[in-house]
Parts: structure tokens; sequence; C-alpha cells
């Protein structure tokens, strides 16, 4: 039955639909994997397999009940789920990868959760990540580092790496991440699977752990894009519980997902093609173009001015933004309380055993950021406005943008990155993310076994056609082979 790991949710369904396979056999099939490959991949936090167990016979009974009275059935039926650790899940720990919250166990479940559980997938368990999703390896959990399933030596990216590496090493046939400037697409590039940002206010936050509240988003990692469509489409929707949501008509991406690009106009970010970004991936993002335009679309290189002021308006917005939401970490009202013999102690001790050095560099940065004689936040709020209004222009004769992922392959870990370096790992990523605009992320081409990802960024609310222009590369380009 450990055959059936490889199979993509829409075979999966059909299985499961024909009796061929029950919710049980699958979700046991997907634990049975999962402790062969955790001791090299450490993508988990924390294995649910009771609670998965008692997950996938319920789904069972409901999809025998279903099919008896000849109603619909729930797309993600019996299909398992692993979700990112900073998403709440009640009563499973949900650590934030940190010290802070080691013992911490929610007493509610995320929006995004309560939807996935309504439609009947069974949670296989937690997923490591950078704590507080403050990292680009998933080496900054407070407990372990997770590897890159593709080559063991290599970091999976992040700060979703957990999530990224279950769905590449087959521990779950999709995950959630969240994103605040890359963390769902850098490791989807890393681990060759593909990741969305959606839109800003497209997915529900309640339940999210806050990193920078005005670029925090939930999305889904799979195998195939129209996998992650179907996904996103199962998470996303207003919710009265988080007033950043959107008030949209219902919708249906696997519905427009064959429809082609024939006549889509796509501009090639140009400064997103040069300076820090490697030379053999300027290539395949080049290439990527000449095939989309062989399936009908057609590709333009331009310009994105405000590109160069992005990385450095992200920076002091999400430090800001991260200092604000963690300082009720205190060891008070939340998290770790170290020993103390005053109030001032408490704070000092409690912080300082609970937060990594990374996190509390965040911190002190934003809250100099902050501080009554400083306008950095201001000027960021500027820029911010001066990206998206870039966006705007160029979207006024675009579609779609077509741009890398990350300036750089997959790197070992323990590689000691310089401070430059680990800044521009977010060079690509950040714009999308300040101007609140969906982004795909997805292999491109493969070097010596390992993924380039490419970036699709489109207009507000148009997660359905970058879904096309990805499936339509997936076909043109071979990279991906249907099921049977």
């Amino acid at each position: 039955m450990t055959y059936v790991i490889r199979f993509s949710i829409p075979a999966l369904r059909r299985l499961l639909l024909a009796g061929q396979v029950s919710s049980s056999e699958l979700t046991k099939a997907y634990i049975e994997n999962i402790r062969k490959t955790e001791p090299q991949v450490s993508a988990f936090l924390t294995v649910c397999e009771e609670r998965a167990l008692q997950d996938a016979e319920k789904a069972d009974r409901r999809l025998a009940m279903l099919q008896a009275e000849g109603k619909p059935v729930p797309s993600l039926l019996g299909i398992p789920m692993a979700v990112k650790d900073n998403i709440c899940t009640k009563g499973i720990a949900t650590t934030c990868a940190s010290r802070m919250l080691e013992h911490f166990t929610p007493p509610y479940d995320a929006t995004v959760i309560q939807k996935l559980s309504q439609n009947g997938s069974p949670l296989l368990g937690k997923l490591n990540m950078d704590e507080f999703g403050i990292g680009v390896s998933t080496e900054n959990s407070a407990f372990f580092s997770t590897k890159n399933p593709l080559d063991v030596t290599l970091v999976p990216g992040g700060s979703s790496g957990g999530s990224a590496a279950a769905v590449a090493a087959a521990q779950a046939p999709f995950a959630l991440g969240s994103d605040t400037g890359g963390s769902i697409r850098q490791p989807a590039a890393f681990c060759g699977v593909v990741g969305i940002n959606p839109t800003y206010g497209r997915v529900s936050r309640y339940g999210l752990a806050a990193y920078a509240s005005s670029l925090d988003q939930i999305g889904p990692l799979t195998k195939t894009v129209a996998e992650n469509a179907l996904i996103l489409e199962a998470i996303a929707g207003q919710d009265a519980k988080d007033v950043t949501t959107a008030q949209n008509k219902p919708f249906s991406y696997m519905t427009e997902l064959d429809q082609g690009v024939k006549g889509v106009r796509i501009g090639l970010i140009a400064e997103l093609l040069t300076g820090y970004v490697q030379e053999s991936i300027r290539a395949n993002v080049v290439s990527v173009g000449k095939v989309l335009e062989k399936a009908g679309a057609k590709l333009e290189f331009v310009s994105l001015p405000s590109v160069e002021d992005a990385l450095a308006a992200y920076t002091l917005l999400s430090c800001a933004e991260l200092a604000s939401n963690l300082a009720r970490f205190d060891g008070v009202r939340f998290g770790r309380r170290a020993s103390h013999d005053t109030l001032e102690s408490l704070y000092k001790n409690s912080r300082n055993e609970g937060l990594g050095t990374h996190v509390k560099q965040r911190i002190l940065a934003g809250t100099m950021i902050l501080s009554s004689d400083c306008n950095a936040y201001a000027k960021a709020l500027s820029v911010k406005k001066a990206v998206q209004s870039d966006f705007a222009k160029l979207f006024q004769d675009y579609d779609a943008l077509l741009c890398p992922v990350v300036p750089r392959m997959p790197f070992p870990l323990g590689t000691k990155l310089s401070e430059q370096e680990i800044y521009t790992m977010d060079l690509c990523t950040v714009p999308a993310s300040l101007a609140g605009l969906p982004a795909l992320s997805m292999p491109c081409a493969w070097e010596q076994g390992l993924p380039c990802g490419m970036q699709l960024i489109g207009p507000a609310f148009s997660e359905g056609l970058l879904y096309r222009i990805g499936r339509a590369f997936e076909r043109e380009s071979g990279l991906v082979k249907e099921d049977a």
C-alpha cells in the first residue's frame, strides 16, 4: 500500500471514491513513510498518529454515508495533511519552533484547520520551521534542523522548511505554510515543490502566530500546480474572525486551470535577473519565457524600479511589527516563565531563555525602529506605497510577471552566510509581499538533481490566472508527469 503516497491528490481521491483504498489505509501509509524518512529529514516537530487515524476512520464512515445517500463528497475527504507549527491546532502543541512556546497547547483551531477538518482531512502532525518564522534555512529552529529530502546535506529553505520537506519526501500529500517575505516560496523552490503566497486577505490569518501582521499569509505546498489550486480553494474565503479577509464571491480555480495561456501578457522583471542572482538561475527563468511563448503567451522584459528599495523597506516593517507582536511573550501573559526575583528579572530571564539569537536581534532592531525619535517606519511605508504603485502600472499592460524565487541554489547545512547573503535571500520575494499580491513558486528546471525555482506574480486575487500559467508550463515543459 505504500506506493499510494507517490500519487497526486486527484489520483488519491479517485482511489478513495472507487473504494480501492480507504482513508485509514492511506493515512497509515503516510505514517509509515514518516517513520521511515524522519531520521534523515527531520520535518516533524509533532506526529499525531492517534489523532490522524481517528480522523481517517471518521472520514471512511462519512464517505460511505455520503455515497450511500448520493450526496457530494468534499474535495479533500480522507486526504491527510500536515501543518506548519505556527498555525494553532486545538489540543496539539503549537511551538513556533521556539523554547518560548515549548509547552503551549492552543484551546482552539485556526480557521484554516477548521476548514480542512470540516472538509475531512486527517491531521498527520506539525512541521518544523525557523523560530517564529525568522530564517531562510530552517536551521533557526530551537529544536533541530530540517534537511532537504533531495539531498540531506543541504538546507530545505525557510522558514516553512518543514512543510516543503514533508511534501518533497512524500510524508504528506500537502502541507500548509506561512509566508511573510518568502517563507513558503523559498523552501518550495529549494525542495522542488509548488507553493503560493496568496493575495493578502485571501486566506484567514486567525490562529496564525503573528510575525508581521501586515504581511503574513497562510498558503499550501504541494507537488503540482493543480493540487495547490485545490488546497487554496478549500482554505480561502472571508472570515468574521479576521477583518482583513476580503469579501469575494465563491470561486473555483479548478474550472479555469486548463484554459491555457494564449494571448496572456507576461513581463520578465529585469531588475530581478541581474546582480545577486546566479547565472544558471537567470538562464533557467528566461528559458521559461520561451516555453510559455510556445504555448501562446506574449513575453517582454519590464522594469520595476522600486525593487531596489523594497528589501530595505520590508526589513524595517517586518522587524517593527515582530517587536510589537512578540511583546506579549514576557513570562507574565504568554510563554515560558523563568525563575526570577523581581518583575524586571522575570521579563529578562523569560525572554533570554525562551527566545533564540535571531529573534532577539530582530526584536531589538524593531524596537529601535519604533522609537519616538526614529521615522524609519514611516519611510518604509512610503516605499511600500511606491512598490504597490509600480506593480499597478505594470499590470495595466501585463497580466502577470515572471522572475526567480531565490538568487541562489540550495546550500549546505551549516553554511555561515554573510549578513549580505542572508539579506539578499529575500530579494525576489519581498516585492510581492509588500504589495500584498499573489505569487506562485514552482520548479522550472533541474540541475544535477536539484531544482531551480520560478516565481509568477499577478494582480490582487489573480491566483486562478497564476495557476493557469503554472499549469501550462508544467504541461509544455514536461517537468511534471500526469497520474494515470
